[in-house]
């Protein structure tokens, strides 16, 4: 690729040497060496090799050509490097980026294995910023200029050991609670709020909606990354098309009688290669594929079909192609600060470069329509949290890896020890005071006086300064908080105290005490339950799920049939 910003590339180097004043010609061309001045042995002619003839050039000669050449060469080295450094100063230089989080949401990083190694979680989110150029590509000209949301939201984990990855969505009509969150910018601020998680981007940014899923979830998500539409557009050129597959002809125009919606996809049965447009109508339609539900999964069999055809055409090694991605996806792209770069951003991908394609699995996370709302939806509590535990336990979504060996967790899984009781530390228990909160209403009817419960059990065992507070505040799983380092000897001696994992204790920049939270598993009892880890590939039926390797087509709502 040639780039302006580096002059005269190629050409032969000037000045100093001396080259330019008696070496080459304008030309580019050597001239011979000049003519010898002594007699020759033989008919008057010049000394052996040194005639204007054909003869060999002169040692003098010689070292004219040779640092010719090596004048040449390294200013070709040089150029190259220049330009190639160039090059990634102006990708750098497309890359967006933004707050990594912008809501407390109390979820501490996760462990790393045995190996030293964490897996990777990256929240992918994609954006209707309302704007005129992507009001062009289907969105609301009446909304341009308001609060952009997040309809497309998918969880991209990568196992610690890179040998399996999953994508799990959240339908933008699922109903959740979103924190407290600050907008990075202005500096508003927003209450915390229960209502559909698309909204929480207009709350505080992406940096709010990945505090939404980490509350949702309880995994520590590392990075977000989002995209509009006309990023969509640019990227599907880039990649060269997508392989999609519809049962029936379909076309996704207005719903019958209401003049509204509609991607405007219009595709005949089979299987057709979409990029630009025809692309984000694809990722875009709902309507012809039922629900928000049936995006989903047409979302997933995209990404599949992208993923195969990247791998099959080595576009991770293939260097003018990744040049060419590269591009692409530094200029559509707006991630979070950490990733700012694109050897960050190259890293990531190459994490994802060895992961077999059968070892890909996609899947929605169970929802169930909404108490008095048809048109909205809830989490379904224990098949999502099934879901969460796969996640936080790095456990493969896919049952493809290798058998379990003693010791090791179960097929597909990355090394993740069971977790182990915290060690109390030499701490007088009666000087830690301890707030105890019930937290079991999450996902179900909370469990009466359980903090109260719980409160006298630390008593009895000397903690003579837990106190049960009387908030209701939902949590999924038991958690101890703390607010800063001089509390974390005392926080795992609570934990130690009632059987609580090490990995349950948190530092939390929101508290101002040691508080214990009660989660929804732990729900009866004095002594905190073991959990069981889950096994690889047990991923609940409602999730939809999809592997890497699956070829099969949407079906068509009939109303969008043709």
């Amino acid at each position: 690729m040639r780039h302006s910003s580096v002059r005269g590339e190629g050409a032969p180097a000037q000045g100093a040497d001396g080259i330019s004043g008696g070496g080459p010609d304008s030309s580019g061309t050597v001239p011979p060496p000049r003519s010898g001045s002594g007699h020759g042995r033989r008919g008057g002619g010049g000394r052996r090799g040194g005639g204007s003839g054909g003869g060999r050039p002169t040692r003098r000669g010689r070292r004219r050509v040779l640092r010719w050449v090596a004048s040449v060469l390294a200013f070709l080295i040089l150029g190259t490097a220049a330009a190639g450094y160039l090059y990634y100063r102006h990708l750098n230089a497309n890359i967006r980026s933004g707050q990594r989080l912008s809501g407390d949401s109390g979820v501490a990083r996760s462990e790393a294995d045995a190996a030293g190694r964490r897996p990777i979680n990256i929240l992918m989110l994609g954006s209707d910023i309302r704007d005129e150029a992507n009001a062009k590509l289907g969105g609301g000209w009446d909304n341009i200029g308001g609060p952009a949301r997040a309809d497309v939201q998918m969880l991209i984990h990568i196992s610690a050991d890179r040998k399996n990855a999953s994508v799990t969505s959240v339908p933008r009509d699922t109903v959740v609670d979103i924190p407290e969150c600050t907008d990075p910018k202005t500096g508003e601020k927003f209450k915390a709020t229960r209502t559909m998680i698309n909204e929480s981007l207009a709350s505080g940014g992406p940096g709010c909606t990945l505090a939404t899923w980490e509350k949702l979830t309880n995994v520590y998500i590392d990075h977000w990354m989002m995209i509009d539409f006309t990023g969509v557009v640019s990227m599907a050129d880039a990649i060269g098309g997508v392989d999609v597959c519809v049962n029936q002809n379909v076309f996704d125009q207005s719903e019958p009688g209401s003049g509204t919606g509609g991607s405007g996809l219009k595709l005949k049965a089979g299987t057709t290669r979409v990029q630009g447009e025809q692309a984000l109508q694809w990722l875009r339609t709902r309507h012809a594929f039922g629900s928000d539900m049936g995006r989903a999964k047409a979302q997933h069999m995209y990404m599949n079909s992208m993923m195969r055809g990247l791998k099959n055409q080595n576009a991770f090694t293939d260097i003018p192609r990744l040049t060419g991605l590269a591009e692409a996806a530094t200029k559509s792209l707006k991630v979070s600060e950490e990733i700012g770069s694109v050897k960050k951003l190259l890293d990531l991908g190459l994490a994802l470069k060895d992961v077999p394609v059968n070892r890909i699995t996609m899947a929605t996370i169970p929802v169930l329509e909404a108490p008095g709302d048809k048109n909205r939806l809830v989490v379904n509590p224990p098949d999502a949290e099934k879901m969460w535990t796969m996640l936080r336990k790095d456990v493969a979504m896919d049952s493809n890896g290798a058998p379990a060996q003693s010791g090791q967790p179960s097929a597909g899984g990355s090394p993740s020890p069971t977790p182990e009781a915290s060690k109390a530390p030499p701490t007088d228990p009666a000087k830690i005071a301890v707030q105890v909160v019930n937290g079991t209403g999450a996902g179900a009817a909370p469990v009466g006086k359980r903090a109260t419960a719980i409160t006298g059990q630390l008593v009895s065992k000397g903690f003579t300064l837990a106190k049960a507070g009387s908030a209701l505040t939902p949590e999924k799983t038991t958690v101890v908080r703390y607010a800063t380092d001089a509390q974390a000897a005392d926080a795992q001696s609570v934990a130690a105290a009632l059987g609580i994992p090490a990995g349950s204790v948190q530092k939390t920049a929101g508290a101002t005490k040691i508080t214990l939270v009660v989660g929804a598993d732990w729900r009866e009892g004095n002594v905190y339950p073991q959990q069981p880890a889950p096994e690889a590939g047990a991923v609940p039926e409602s999730a939809d799920v999809l592997n890497g390797t699956d070829t099969s087509c949407m079906d068509i709502y009939k109303y969008y049939r043709w």
